[in-house]
């Protein structure tokens, strides 16, 4: 191996070394995260200003919402691709317009569909939100985060390749997550898989990962806040803490904090 060698790829391993560290999480006053999954929507509408404020006063670290655009290029807060299940009215949110989702009222409620705006007005200074990457630009949603100075209180979701790619490219300050998928599920093939991808949190289903692989996660700086979401989650609370869990995504934020408080882990 000559010398033009080595110099490279010592290079290579300081770019991977600060693409890893280089990104700060959101800082939170408590021991473990709660994340509040679509906004506390077992309490209100999911995606709802009042499901945020919800998570807020019962004091969830994040909120957990999802970003689409609308057909005039409206950043808009829904999880599904169309408004069919969750309000009113029926559609593709990428085929309305912005003034008509503005009029959707959300099933057996007086709310309407929050714009992304109108959520990080209500969340600033209040709750850190965990974002959804679902369809949108990520130029035009730095400019909102930018616009609100939300920049060091977010975390984005990543389901996509490209979304990785146009995220690290635009905004590579913004501490990103990725699921683990399927086929990792050892600690080496969780160390690979973040070598090829670098993430700052990494996210899944609870039961996929092994004690061990969290503590590999844990000595790469990587938080590992799965999902545990469901009706009888509470069953799963255990198992999450001795896996080594510091944080998860819930439906029922205000019971699982009132649970940690309990244990002393909050």
């Amino acid at each position: 191996m000559n010398s033009k060698t080595v110099f490279y790829l010592i290079i290579a391993g300081l770019l991977f070394c600060q693409s890893i560290h280089a990104q700060q999480i959101p800082s939170i006053k408590h021991a473990f995260t709660v994340i509040a999954h679509r906004a506390d929507h077992v309490i209100a509408p999911e995606n709802s200003l009042s499901a945020i404020d919800s998570a807020i006063a019962h004091h969830a670290d994040y909120v957990e919402l999802d970003l689409r655009t609308s057909a005039d290029s409206n950043l808009v807060i829904m999880h599904d691709e169309t408004i069919d299940r969750t309000t009113t009215d029926r559609g593709k949110v990428s085929k309305l317009l912005m003034s008509v989702l503005d009029t959707c009222h959300f099933k057996n409620s007086a709310e309407t569909i929050p714009g992304f705006e109108a959520c990080l007005q209500h969340c600033r200074d209040k709750i850190n939100i965990y974002l959804d990457f679902k369809n949108a630009d990520v130029r035009q949603t730095m400019a909102l985060l930018e616009k609100y100075q939300f920049q060091q209180s977010v975390l984005v979701y990543i389901n996509q390749p490209q979304q990785y790619i146009e995220w690290r490219k635009w905004a590579p300050q913004v501490p990103l997550i990725l699921s683990l998928p399927k086929e990792v599920k050892t600690p080496d093939q969780l160390a690979l898989f973040l070598q090829k991808y670098p993430a700052e949190v990494l996210d899944g289903n609870f039961n996929a990962y092994s004690p061990e692989m969290v503590t590999r996660a844990k000595a790469l700086g990587v938080r590992v806040w799965p999902d545990i979401q469901s009706s009888n989650e509470m069953i799963n609370w255990p198992k999450a803490l001795a896996t080594g869990f510091d944080g998860l995504q819930t439906d029922h934020p205000q019971a699982l904090i009132q649970w940690l408080t309990d244990k002393g882990k909050r």
